[in-house]
């Protein structure tokens, strides 16, 4: 074997031994030094911030029927039409009332993602101006105002699944306005304080009821609402009503829950009104 040969060989050999070695201790060598440069040393990492974690979003269906859970479960003042028949609760503390759902003042102010309370009267003004072009609520009614008005913000909650929440700006004609001309006015509304949709309210207007047509207005609202699932409702008992004047409506809700949505009118007073209660 000439001298040239036996280097070659040499050299084969020792590289398959290094090859081997590499193979059997590089990975831990490898390990151990990038180890020793990140021990004792301060990482800055951007990470996403901490409020931005997973929040369930409740689709149309779902707000509507969780409203009308926490409405149904608790003892609210309503509009001055149902004063005969309804309990007063102007001293009910909220936060003591205890149920499967809750329906309670949200005393911490609305958060970044709500309509703020300098904002509620502008945004209930566009909304009643969405239902005016949709036929639902009737053109003559008047604008709102913060002198005139009160909005109170309030949390629904779902208690045995408290992920399932939302919130709600609740914008009343002003109690100091008892003396005022009513006509052409809102009464109450109900207004999703991230949307601003209205899920219900109280109208005065120059109107009848023959004049409206319910039907077309339940499906315009069901439409601005996003609603889906509409059905007639027969009510199995009408004493349970004290509109002179309603037609009722069943929408699917959450899980094996549906929602009861009224559109009625009062005679004598005028007053037309789309309520979840």
């Amino acid at each position: 074997m000439t001298e040239r040969k036996k280097r070659q060989n040499s050299a084969i050999l020792f590289l398959t031994i290094f090859l081997l070695l590499l193979s059997l201790f590089g990975p831990e060598q490898m390990s151990r030094y990038k180890d020793h440069g990140m021990l004792n040393q301060i990482t800055v990492e951007e990470a996403e911030s901490s409020g931005a974690g997973y929040r369930y979003t409740l689709n149309s269906n779902e707000k509507l029927c969780l409203l009308s859970e926490c409405l149904n479960h608790q003892v609210i003042p309503e509009s001055e039409l149902s004063a005969l028949t309804r309990v007063e609760t102007a001293d009910v503390d909220y936060e003591e009332l205890i149920g499967t759902y809750a329906f309670v003042v949200n005393r911490q102010g609305p958060s970044g993602r709500e309509i703020t309370d300098d904002k509620i009267y502008e945004i209930c003004n566009r909304e009643i101006a969405i239902l005016k072009e949709q036929q639902v609520i009737p053109e003559s009614v008047k604008e709102v105002t913060a002198s005139s008005y009160e909005a109170v913000l309030y949390s629904a909650i779902d208690i045995l699944e408290p992920q399932n929440n939302m919130s709600v700006w609740k914008v009343s004609l002003s109690t100091s306005q008892q003396n005022a001309d009513k006509t052409n006015r809102l009464i109450d509304a109900y207004v999703d304080a991230e949307t601003g949709k209205m899920y219900g309210f109280y109208v005065r207007t120059e109107k009848i009821w023959a004049e409206l047509a319910p039907e077309q207005m339940i499906e315009a609202w069901s439409s601005y609402l996003g609603l889906a699932g509409r059905k007639i409702y027969e009510s199995g008992n009408p004493l349970q009503e004290t509109a002179s004047e309603y037609v009722k409506y069943r929408f699917p809700g959450m899980k094996d829950r549906s929602t009861v949505v009224t559109i009625g009118f009062y005679e004598g007073i005028n007053e037309l009104f789309i309520k979840i209660v």
